[in-house]
C-alpha cells in the first residue's frame, strides 16, 4: 500500500491542477456541466465504460479488475456554493458569487486521481471498482436523485466509500469512525402571522416580531431541556425576517434554520417539541404559526466493519498519521443516502494549515486547503478500495 503513497505524490502536479482548475471554475448544484465534462475526459481516456448524464450532471465509471470480486463504489462530489470567495489565491474562483467553500473541487480532482493510480494496477484488482462523481451534495438532493434513478444498480456495488478533506482539523489528522459519524440534517420554515400596524400604537396590531423572538427563544429549550444530556441535538434558528421600516409592526416574521440530530428517535422527539413550542408559544402572543420541517439527509452511518478495513489500510499507509476513531460532527452530508443502502464508511482527512491561514472553516469566503492532504486522501482512498476488495 504504500505505493499508493508513492504514487499518489509522483501525480501530485496532476491532482494539483485539477483542483485548481475546478476551483477557479466552480458550478453550483446540478450545473456542473464544465465539471462533469473534464471528469468524463479524463475517465474516458483510461479506456473506462463511462456513463453521463445521472442526476443531470452526475458521471459513473467502471473499472474492471484482472480477476472476478466484488463491486466497491467511490463517490465524490462536484459542487460548489453560492459564496463570494475572499481568499485572493492565485487559482481563486473566476465565477461571480460562486466558489469551491467545501472542499469538492479536491474530491473531485483526488477522485481521478485514484482512477489512474488503481488503473495502473487493474490487473492486480480481484473485482470492479464504480467511480460515482455526484452532483448537488450542498443540500440540494444529488445522491439521493442518484439512487432514485439507478446508480446503485448495474452493478449493485457490495461496499461504498467515500471522503472529505476536514478544515477542522490539521494535515496529518485522519478521522475513521464506526457508527453515527454525521447528523441528520433538516431544513425548517415557519411564518408567524399577526396584525400589522403604526409601532407607535402598538395595542392595535399583533407584533408578530415579538412572538417570534419568543418562539426562538424556546425552541433553545429543547435541547436543554427535553433532549437527554447523554444525547446529542442541535436546532439552529439562522434566518429571521420581518418587515421593513423602523415605525411599522409588520403582518408577519419568516423564520429559516436546521435542526441535526443522530438518532431516528431523537429526531422524532425534536420535531415534535418543535411543533408544539411554536403553536403554543405563537398562539400565546395572539399570532398564528405555519411551519414546515424537511429532511434534508438522514444521518451518515458507518459500517463497523468496513469502518475497521479503511482503519487497517490507513494505519499501514500513513503511521505518522493522528487517527481518530471517535470523531463526530454535527455537519450533514447526503452520503447517507448510499450508506443507507449499501454498507460503507465516510471518512475525513485534515486539511487545514494555521501557520500558512488556510485554516478557514467549511463553508466561509476564505475557506482553503493546505494541498499537501491531496496525496494522502488519494493514496488513502485507493489502499481502502484496495483493501475492501481483498477481504
Amino acid at each position: 500500500m504504500n505505493d499508493f503513497l508513492n504514487e499518489a505524490m509522483n501525480l501530485f502536479e496532476y491532482t494539483r491542477s485539477l483542483r485548481r482548475d475546478f476551483h477557479c471554475h466552480p458550478e453550483i448544484g446540478f450545473r456542473e456541466v464544465r465539471t462533469a465534462s473534464v471528469v468524463a475526459r479524463e475517465l474516458s481516456a483510461l479506456g473506462l465504460e463511462v456513463t453521463k448524464g445521472i442526476a443531470e450532471t452526475g458521471v459513473i465509471a467502471l473499472l474492471e479488475g484482472g480477476r472476478p470480486g466484488p463491486v466497491v463504489m467511490l463517490r465524490f462530489d462536484m459542487d460548489a456554493l453560492p459564496i463570494t470567495e475572499e481568499t485572493g489565491a492565485e487559482y481563486a474562483s473566476e465565477i461571480p458569487g460562486v466558489m469551491h467553500a467545501c472542499g469538492h473541487d479536491a474530491h473531485t480532482a483526488v477522485g481521478l486521481t485514484v482512477a489512474r493510480m488503481l488503473h495502473n494496477y487493474r490487473d492486480q484488482l480481484a473485482g470492479t471498482i464504480k467511480f460515482v462523481f455526484q452532483p448537488a451534495e450542498e443540500g440540494l438532493g444529488g445522491a439521493e436523485r442518484m439512487v432514485k434513478e439507478g446508480v446503485l444498480q448495474n452493478p449493485t456495488p457490495a461496499v461504498a466509500l467515500g471522503l472529505h478533506v476536514w478544515n477542522e482539523k490539521p494535515l496529518g489528522w485522519v478521522g475513521i469512525g464506526s457508527g453515527p459519524v454525521m447528523a441528520a440534517g433538516e431544513v425548517f420554515d415557519i411564518r408567524i402571522s399577526g396584525k400589522g400596524g403604526h409601532g407607535a400604537i402598538p395595542q392595535l396590531a399583533v407584533d408578530p416580531v415579538a412572538a417570534a423572538a419568543q418562539v426562538i427563544s424556546a425552541l433553545q429549550t429543547i435541547v436543554s431541556r427535553n433532549v437527554a444530556p447523554l444525547d446529542t441535538a442541535v436546532v439552529s434558528a439562522c434566518s429571521i425576517h420581518g418587515g421593513d421600516a423602523f415605525n411599522v409592526i409588520p403582518p408577519h416574521v419568516d423564520i429559516k434554520g436546521t435542526i441535526r440530530t443522530f438518532k431516528p428517535e431523537t429526531r422524532e422527539m425534536v420535531i415534535r417539541r418543535f411543533y408544539e413550542i411554536i403553536d403554543s408559544v405563537s398562539a400565546a402572543m395572539g399570532c398564528k404559526a405555519e411551519r414546515e420541517v424537511h429532511l434534508m439527509t438522514p444521518a451518515v452511518i458507518n459500517d463497523k466493519a468496513i469502518a475497521a478495513k479503511v482503519l487497517k489500510a490507513a494505519r499501514e499507509l500513513l503511521p505518522a498519521a493522528t487517527i481518530d476513531t471517535e470523531d463526530k460532527t454535527m455537519g450533514s452530508e447526503d452520503m447517507a443516502y448510499f450508506l443507507r443502502e449499501v454498507p460503507g464508511c465516510f471518512f475525513f482527512v485534515g486539511s487545514a494549515n494555521a501557520e500558512t491561514g488556510k485554516n478557514a472553516p467549511h463553508h466561509h469566503p476564505k475557506f482553503d486547503i493546505d494541498e499537501d492532504v491531496l496525496p494522502k486522501a488519494a493514496a488513502l482512498m485507493a489502499s481502502a478500495a484496495v483493501e475492501c476488495l481483498n477481504t
